[in-house]
């Protein structure tokens, strides 16, 4: 069986990868003229399988209102005369309840932990190395008492730890910096870091070593013609078309105006986030382990002699261009809180559009139209959720079970 995939991030490469480890043929479509290098590119590098908890939930629409009284808040919303920002929002804000968040939670852990599953496996089985990868765990800590309670009180899987402020410091020494603003943290051992762009270039090369692959680079799929309720070719920007077997459309904010024509109306939005990676003069200097500064919304992860530094969600607007505010105090908060890692100023900065659903739960498997699968909104999880994504579309395409659970991960 011949499949077609659109899009060259890590969903879709990963899509590729599974499909190809189940016998298929495939196609991978990607707009640009290289892999991996929009949301993927630059990513947090965080693989947090055990800290899934979307950003909808109960007090975000009032703690969102304070921050727009601060240039430097954490979610800044830029209103938009564009009826999908403003439907996204409303959704969001319906579901902005604490109970929603819990549901959505576990649905976000269970498919997680399948993804720590099977990269691990292919890890192991394909000798799938070389991009960064370390088991080092990751830590969450909570400078507010309002946010420490309500951490305090979040269910978790069993590998999930509640820490006092000393305890964060023996886990992670390199926050002495923040000693005094620590009121906790939640440690979970087995989270892992990485770096996306390096995973998506190796998945690439594993890939075109396979006579079943071709990647199709620099083609843009202008539309999907359907007949006969399945989709028999794309519609190519050169003029073309691509016929196909079956199509997995995974290319993130890009795939609202394919799937539209077809009926299929995704909820998705563009966040915008940020990083800065710094070259280390001191790795002595920043955490081994994964660290989230929660009430700031930045997360820190050391990718060999780099840090990686991720932060901050834009509503409003569909371009990435960097927006010298918010880099200067990316760069201002990491250089106060890892003064001794390097020279911040010289951090090379990035930002990036993750597509986000309302609830915070990507869409898998089926579309309603009898050979089109959707892998889509996977958020900030991209990277930890991607390959245990794959693995389901993969097992629903050869026509087998779901080897997880889909209930709330589904559009149908």
């Amino acid at each position: 069986m011949r499949v077609a995939v659109i899009g060259g991030g890590v969903i879709g490469l990963t899509t590729a990868y599974a499909l190809i480890r189940e016998g298929h043929e495939v196609d991978l479509i990607e707009r640009r003229d290289e892999v991996g290098l929009e949301t993927s590119f630059a990513n947090g590098g965080q693989l947090s399988y055990r800290y899934v908890s979307p950003l909808a939930d109960a007090g975000v629409p009032l703690e969102a209102l304070g921050w727009m009284l601060r240039s430097d808040a954490p979610l800044r919303f830029k209103p938009q005369f564009n009826l999908q920002q403003w439907r996204w929002c409303l959704q969001f804000l319906a579901a902005c309840r604490r109970s929603v968040n819990q549901r959505n939670t576990a649905h976000l852990l269970r498919l997680a932990l399948h993804s720590q599953k099977i990269l691990s496996a292919w890890r192991e089985q394909d000798a799938l190395d070389n991009f960064a990868w370390r088991s080092n765990g990751k830590l969450v800590v909570y400078r507010t008492p309002t946010s420490w309670a309500k951490a305090s009180k979040t269910p978790g899987d069993d590998n999930r730890q509640l820490l006092s402020a000393e305890q964060c410091l023996d886990t992670e020494p390199a926050l002495a910096g923040i000693a005094n603003e620590l009121l906790g943290g939640v440690y979970a051992p087995g989270d892992e870091v990485g770096d996306c762009y390096l995973f998506c270039r190796q998945l690439l090369q594993r890939l075109q070593a396979n006579s079943a692959f071709k990647l199709h680079a620099n083609y843009d799929v202008k539309g999907l013609r359907v007949s006969n309720g399945k989709v028999k070719a794309l519609q190519l920007n050169c003029g073309d078309e691509h016929l196909v077997d079956h199509l997995v459309v995974a290319a993130g904010v890009h795939s609202i105006a394919l799937l539209k024509p077809l009926g299929i109306d995704v909820p998705l939005y563009p966040l915008k986030g940020y990083s800065l990676s710094l070259q280390l003069d001191n790795p002595k200097a920043v955490p081994e382990t994964n660290v989230t500064d929660y009430d700031n919304k930045v997360v820190y992860a050391r990718l060999d002699d780099q840090l990686r530094v991720a932060a901050m969600v834009d509503v409003g607007g569909w371009d990435s261009q960097l927006d010298a505010l918010r880099i200067k105090q990316l760069r201002d908060l990491a250089a106060r809180s890892f003064p001794e890692a390097g020279d911040f100023a010289a951090a090379t900065p990035w930002a990036g559009l993750r597509p986000a659903t309302p609830q915070g739960t990507p869409w898998l498997g089926a579309s309603g139209i009898n050979n089109l699968w959707l892998n889509l909104g996977h958020g900030s999880l991209g990277f930890t959720l991607a390959c245990g994504s794959a693995d389901v579309l993969a097992q629903l395409i050869a026509g087998s079970p779901a080897p997880i659970a889909l209930d709330g991960l589904t559009h149908t």
